[in-house]
């Protein structure tokens, strides 16, 4: 079978053209329908659900508030809890005081007698004070102190224990030599984190009935 196109050109362009008018006004129409359905769904999203959100959020909000400010004496239940939250950290800082008279024992030379013995945390400064047969052995407690070092559990490195070691008054008497030595002392030795082995020089080692009970 034979067919001939009768159409002239310009008609056939013109067909062509109108063919393609309608696809575009139909593509065009779709696209401007979802365009439409994305907005609505974006202003109910917005304008609905999440201020349903934001309210029951709110509501939330106001409900717990009112539920904690009716608790009888909050604000003393808050302070306790504050405080007892501290108490861990505040017992580690604490020092150790209980060491000191281990360590005077070891410190004091077996010849010297203690009659006073005083320790300042804060200022981190130790100050004894007593009487000894002579001035040798202030002497060598004061030398003892210089000389003493520390190592802990942690850490295997011999550690000056004290410094600014110093024979802050001394005299001599018939009964033998009066004396007070004052020092700065490393916290360390008296952490209660670690565990503290002093060496002291064999000068010293007395025991305590003798550092605090007197002499020989």
């Amino acid at each position: 079978m034979i067919q001939f196109n009768l159409l002239p050109n310009v008609k056939l362009e013109y067909v062509k053209t109108q063919r393609t008018k309608r696809m575009l006004t139909m593509v065009s129409f779709v696209v401007s329908v979802a365009s439409i359905a994305v907005l609505a769904l974006s202003f109910i999203s917005v304008d609905v659900v999440q201020k349903k959100s934001l309210n029951d959020l709110n509501n939330d909000v106001a409900k717990y508030s009112s539920q904690i400010k009716s608790v009888k004496d909050l604000d003393r239940i808050l302070t306790v809890q504050n405080q007892l939250s501290t108490l861990t950290s505040l017992h580690d800082q604490k020092p150790v005081a209980s060491r000191l008279f281990t360590y005077i024992t070891q410190l004091t030379p077996a010849q010297a007698t203690l009659g006073q013995l005083s320790i300042d945390f804060a200022s981190k400064t130790l100050t004894v004070g007593g009487v000894a047969p002579s001035l040798d052995v202030v002497s060598t407690y004061t030398d003892t102190l210089k000389a003493t070092t520390y190592k802990t559990d942690t850490s295997k490195t011999a550690t000056h224990a004290f410094s600014n070691v110093v024979l802050t008054s001394f005299g001599r008497g018939e009964s033998g030599a009066t004396f007070t030595i004052t020092a700065a002392f490393d916290p360390i030795i008296f952490d209660t984190r670690n565990s503290v082995t002093l060496t002291v020089p064999q000068s010293a080692e007395a025991d305590q009935s003798s550092v605090f009970g007197g002499g020989n």
